[in-house]
């Protein structure tokens, strides 16, 4: 029981600290500093992706929980998938509502 809660535990961080480096500011606009002198290069476009940036802050977190080489790819890959549904599910859509395709004269 304490390795599904380790678990979900484990998810929330890499969703967080995954979610201040690609969508926020941080405190003292510590981050923005640290995503604009990344530049437009590797780390700079990695930063600002959120998927991209979940796969590699999920990397420590999968080697820290798996036993094996297998279980440590898998609970990498899952954490940072788990982040990416996360993410989905609290971001707000940018598609405006669906205006009915009927016209009265």
């Amino acid at each position: 029981m304490m390795d599904v809660f380790l678990f979900i535990v484990t998810i929330l961080a890499v969703w967080r600290i995954t979610h201040l480096l690609s969508k926020e500011d941080g405190p003292f606009d510590i981050v923005f500093l640290i995503r604009k002198k990344a530049g437009a290069g590797f780390l700079g476009s990695l930063l600002d992706c959120f998927y991209c940036t979940s796969v590699w802050i999920a990397l420590p977190f999968g080697l820290w929980l798996g036993n094996n080489w297998w279980e440590k790819l898998l609970y990498w890959w899952a954490i940072s998938g788990a982040a990416c549904l996360l993410e989905q599910a609290t971001t707000k859509s940018n598609q405006q509502k669906q205006e009915p395709e009927y016209f009265e004269d």
